[in-house]
């Protein structure tokens, strides 16, 4: 079977004691002064620009993560505050002001789909990833255009520093061991656990 294409980001489902995600956010800041789109499943971080902070200090400022190698992760972007003059609008303008509500708990367990980079074998399952952006997003759906790199720049490994661990390929009918697979991960960098690292430690 072909498991379906197509990037959609990091999506929360439950929590590592089992209870299914609650949809707990934390309400964020986007500056006019960043000139990044964002969309619903991007990995975030906190803005360390001080142009770009919220004027009132009421809410913290974010950016968005690579994913890749090295790179931190704050949370995931679960939607964004309407703006009344576009109501239909689904994803956050570059150079806009606005607010995305993002899911930061460190033990949620996000679904994520490969990109099709490569057919992963029974090992994958933990071991660690990383991320890639396989288009920009969709300024129509308002989804992430974020992947699971299974193999297109950095294939999964035991390297520390990649953002995503890797719990197992979901288990529903549509989705089988393979390209463009659904998968269940961890953040493995978080950024409000600075060096927490899961998967295979170095000696």
């Amino acid at each position: 079977m072909t498991n379906k294409s197509g990037a959609f980001g990091l999506r929360p489902v439950r929590h590592m004691d089992g209870t299914p995600y609650n949809g707990a956010t934390v309400k964020c800041y986007i500056s006019a002064a960043y000139a990044t789109a964002l969309f619903v499943g991007d990995p975030v971080v906190f803005s360390p620009t001080l142009a770009e902070k919220d004027p009132t200090g009421n809410h913290p400022t974010i950016n968005k993560s690579a994913g890749t190698a090295g790179t931190v992760v704050r949370g995931v972007i679960v939607g964004f505050l309407q703006n009344p003059d576009d109501l239909e609008k689904t994803y956050s303008p570059a150079s806009t002001e606005g607010y995305a509500f993002v899911a930061m708990d460190p033990n949620l367990i996000y679904e994520i789909r490969g990109d099709g980079g490569g057919a992963l074998t029974k090992a994958v399952p933990g071991q660690n990833a990383v991320m890639i952006a396989t288009t920009a997003g969709s300024t129509s759906s308002g989804r992430s255009g974020m992947n699971l790199d299974e193999g297109t720049t950095t294939a999964p490994g035991t390297t520390q520093n990649f953002t995503l661990h890797v719990l197992d390929v979901k288990e529903q009918e549509d989705n089988t061991l393979g390209e463009n697979a659904l998968y269940e991960v961890l953040l493995n960098t978080p950024e409000n656990k600075t060096g927490r690292f899961l998967g295979i430690m170095a000696s």
